[in-house]
């Protein structure tokens, strides 16, 4: 034993020295550090939207997209897709919060670059937009839905054609059970995906607006699917990417906010009860710090040390939709609890190019977008923030801000 750790630690050391310099110098300070202090809700919001901008506008492809990632092994990456798609929703409420032309105007290049690489069948690639094989991809036509319906919302009839195109495909490739399994992205393993319930979620977006089309029966069908996979303490099996012994919190995450949103449109209590089993079992492990660790097992452990902040903002938005919806102040005060330690881990003194921005891991070197600042956890952080902010101030009887009046029926938050 003691010569394994030894050994171990000397792998440690020569791939600590081996990294690059920003690397080591972000690694040591997230170790001996640990987390900072809150920047608090508005400084986080707004420096998060003006990261999403940066990222826009530094794309290595330099097409209207939104950059995956920062990386601070190789800076920019390629625009990507998928979260480029529900990035857009989010750019849209803030925009007409702040009365922001801005944020209008990068929602439309993004819907516009969407528009112009999708698929003959109606479908959307996986992966960033220079990678192959290209391909139609559910799970990523799904997200993208998410913003094509935004911006009918937003902008009118010229994104309905694209809507619908996505749409349609997604029913028509669906399996009789509720699954897809047809379009798999060559990005993640094979087989059913409980997770898929976020996709789901983009077909509730298109019923919102073409009601007549059974978008939402094929919706109901997928969540109902998924609910057979979910255990009695709430766990979802065959809820990853590639190990669904211990999936990452990101996914359910997505399986979770799946669930609720396609609920919230057909108010079915049964789907409601299913919601709060997840969320219950998500509460027993909660650490100490707020944080939740990265990969969960099936009784509801941490399976790693470090914490996927992604998942923690999403599974923070979904406690907080779950609170609105029954009063219970464990899920509340779980989701402060959850943003706040993502929040934390920003650093006001950051550079441009990953100030705002939410890490992959924290620490930073945690195996879940290792070195990496994602456009995604950065834009589930700055829903997740604003949903509490939204709370916050109702509670605190404070006159209704423009945060409740006008984000809750912007987004559906």
């Amino acid at each position: 034993m003691v010569l394994r750790a030894t050994i171990q630690l000397a792998r440690s050391a020569r791939d600590y020295a081996q990294l690059p310099s920003a690397m080591r110098a972000a690694q040591r300070r997230d170790r001996r550090e640990g987390l900072g202090a809150d920047p608090g809700i508005a400084w986080a919001v707004g420096q998060g939207l003006a990261w999403l901008g940066r990222a826009q506008d530094a794309s290595a492809t330099q097409d209207g997209g939104v950059a995956r990632h920062y990386s601070l092994a190789d800076g920019w990456a390629a625009s990507y897709p998928e979260t480029t798609g529900y990035i857009i929703p989010t750019l849209l409420a803030h925009a007409q919060l702040r009365n922001d032309d801005r944020l209008r105007e990068r929602a439309r290049r993004m819907l516009d670059w969407l528009v112009s690489i999708q698929l003959p069948g109606g479908g959307f690639q996986g992966g960033m937009v220079n990678q192959t094989p290209v391909v139609p991809v559910t799970f990523n036509t799904g997200q993208i839905l998410i913003g094509l319906a935004a911006g009918v919302s937003a902008y009118g009839d010229v994104y309905r054609e694209p809507m619908l195109r996505a749409a349609n495909w997604l029913v028509k490739t669906q399996d009789a059970n509720g699954c897809w399994t047809r379009s798999r992205t060559p990005f993640a393993g094979p087989g059913e995906k409980a997770y898929m319930t976020h996709v789901a979620w983009g077909l509730i977006e298109a019923a919102r607006l073409e009601p007549g089309r059974a978008y939402a029966e094929a919706a109901l069908r997928n969540v109902r699917w998924a609910v057979t996979q979910q255990n009695s303490n709430g766990w979802f099996d065959r809820c990853c990417v590639g190990d669904s012994a211990q999936p990452l919190t990101h996914t359910i995450g997505y399986a979770l906010r799946g669930l609720l949103e396609v609920e919230r449109f057909c108010n079915d209590r049964l789907l409601r009860a299913a919601a709060r089993r997840t969320a219950d079992g998500i509460l027993t492990a909660i650490r100490d710090d707020g944080a939740l660790p990265g990969r969960l097992t099936s009784d509801w452990r941490g399976s790693v040390s470090w914490s996927c902040l992604t998942g923690n903002v999403q599974i923070a938005h979904s406690m907080l939709i779950l609170y609105d919806k029954t009063g219970y102040e464990q899920y509340r005060e779980a989701a402060y609890g959850l943003n706040r330690a993502v929040r934390r881990t920003l650093r006001v003194d950051d550079p441009d190019e990953t100030r705002g921005a939410v890490k992959g891991s924290f620490p930073i070197d945690g195996d879940y977008g290792k070195f990496e600042y994602l456009n995604w956890a950065t834009k589930f952080g700055i829903d997740s923030y604003t949903a509490e902010q939204r709370i916050r101030e109702r509670e605190t009887h404070e006159p209704t801000s423009r945060y409740d009046r006008r984000f809750d029926s912007i987004a559906g938050h």
